[in-house]
């Protein structure tokens, strides 16, 4: 079992200038962009344009308030080359805190509250 980055997550509360600044800040680019169909978020991917690790930045219609870590909306995010051994392991371990069965991700929780995503590798 072998697991490698995926992405790393942000919310943002105004999504156009938070790609405007990414782009100057760090010459990072918009890589891909998924917009909920009924409206209630957008998510947008920059990458270095090196790598294929990407920072997903993601906007909710309903949120209104600045953001929080406590509200724990930040996460990382693993690949993983065997989803089943690695659902099993982390089931063994009692830290799935959330799953998907129909995205087919789960997340695990960290000793500290932290999540991960957990995604199967995809060819």
């Amino acid at each position: 079992m072998k697991f490698t980055f995926a992405h790393n997550n942000i919310n943002v509360l105004n999504l156009e200038k938070s790609v405007q600044f990414y782009e100057k800040a760090l010459g990072l680019t918009e890589v891909r962009r998924n917009t909920a169909e009924e409206g209630s978020f957008i998510l947008v991917f920059m990458g270095d344009g090196v790598t294929s690790h990407t920072l997903e930045l993601t906007w909710l219609r309903d949120w209104e308030r600045p953001y929080d870590l406590g509200d724990n909306e930040f996460h990382l995010a693993f690949t993983v080359d065997d989803y089943e051994a690695a659902h099993r392991l982390h089931s063994e371990m009692g830290c799935i805190c959330y799953e998907n069965k129909a995205m087919g991700i789960y997340f695990i929780e960290d000793p500290d509250g932290y999540w991960i995503e957990i995604i199967p590798k995809r060819n």
